[in-house]
């Protein structure tokens, strides 16, 4: 039904958005919009709902005209009430529909942990995989605008936790729209997480549908000297520092793992075999976090090549401020993963403060 485009080079030496083929440069927001437009086009059991959803911004444009196209039985605004919503979700995929569920953002997912917890992500197991469940919980996290403490937290390691749940979680537009038309076609439920201050950021994205393959990495740059392993919108600050240091002679890997749950060690690992050094950066939190999960894996799987300790760069553990000047110190930007590489590569034990 779909095509799968080509991937993108590995190279990432020039940063610069380009067309690819007959690609178009897209925002990864219209790319997330064209996403859900081509896969309601192509199955009539696709169908979207969430709060919002319909209103003029269309959840930061992502679903902006889609009621217009495709009618208010097929894209509807709900009332505030995540619990009952994710259960409307599951009996409806259950009775042989692909819902798309749209939440503002990860804070109030947590209503429904219940739901997707100790349903959507126990269903097929249950029943011996007899019963597929397909449905796609989309949600966003990012601070800035004084969103604080309840309106910001990336959640993301709360769901990868659980059994049952896959999740995504781009950093372009062009994977964006190829994981999202893959999630949607998933037997199980995926959880797609955007990163809000990526919804400008454009790339070359293919007119045609067409899909990426879940739990694959991507090597967006190629390096010798130390490998960086990001999630989501760190993916843009890693290639920032990559080059940077370039002009310093540290020849920096970047990985884009794409996809927390599942998780693609052979290709993290292959890297950091390679370079001997790791460190691992996510918008979440470090206790407990994404980072801790793939360096512990590094660790044990590949210690034999390794040439330093794996380092990390999250948040702090501590609830996200309002205040413009405690978020510049609450989030970490493209300097703190230079200066970190900086230690690394001098042999400094201690690397800085995002650990």
């Amino acid at each position: 039904m779909w095509d799968k485009a080509p991937e993108q080079s590995s190279s990432g030496r020039n940063q610069k958005p380009r067309a690819r083929g007959r690609g178009r440069l897209l925002s990864y927001r219209e790319a997330i919009r064209e996403g859900l437009l081509q896969a309601m086009e192509q199955d009539r059991r696709v169908f979207l709902f969430g709060e919002g959803i319909d209103d003029p911004a269309g959840v930061f444009g992502t679903t902006a005209g889609l009621q217009q196209r495709f009618g208010a039985g097929r894209v509807f605004d709900t009332p505030i009430c995540e619990n009952t919503l994710t259960g409307i979700a599951i009996g409806s995929s259950l009775a042989g529909l692909r819902p798309v569920l749209i939440h503002m953002r990860t804070d109030f997912l947590l209503m429904s942990m219940d739901q997707l917890a100790n349903h959507a992500a126990k269903w097929k197991y249950m029943f011996g995989g007899a019963t597929p469940l397909p449905m796609v919980v989309r949600a966003v996290i990012g601070g800035g605008w004084g969103s604080a403490a309840q309106h910001s937290q990336p959640l993301q390691a709360i769901f990868a936790h659980i059994p049952g749940l896959k999740v995504v979680m781009p950093a372009c537009a062009y994977d964006a729209k190829g994981l999202l038309l893959s999630g949607i076609a998933e037997q199980s439920p995926v959880l797609f997480i955007d990163h809000r201050w990526l919804y400008d950021e454009k790339d070359a994205v293919p007119a045609a549908a067409y899909r990426i393959p879940l739990g694959k990495a991507h090597v967006v740059r190629k390096g010798s000297r130390l490998s960086l392993i990001c999630v989501s919108f760190m993916r843009k600050l890693a290639l920032q520092a990559a080059a940077e240091l370039a002009k310093e002679g540290i020849d920096v890997e970047v990985i884009d793992v794409r996809t927390i749950k599942p998780l693609d060690m052979v290709t993290i690992n292959r890297s950091v075999g390679k370079t001997g050094r790791a460190l691992v950066l996510d918008f979440g939190y470090s206790f407990c976090g994404i980072t801790a999960e793939i360096a512990a894996r590094i660790s044990r799987d590949v210690f034999g090549s390794l040439k330093a300790p794996v380092y990390r760069i999250g948040l702090p553990d501590t609830p996200t401020p309002a205040s413009p000047v405690l978020e510049k110190c609450f989030y970490p930007g493209p300097d703190a993963i230079t200066d970190t590489i900086r230690r690394i590569m001098r042999g400094q034990k201690r690397v800085g403060k995002h650990r």
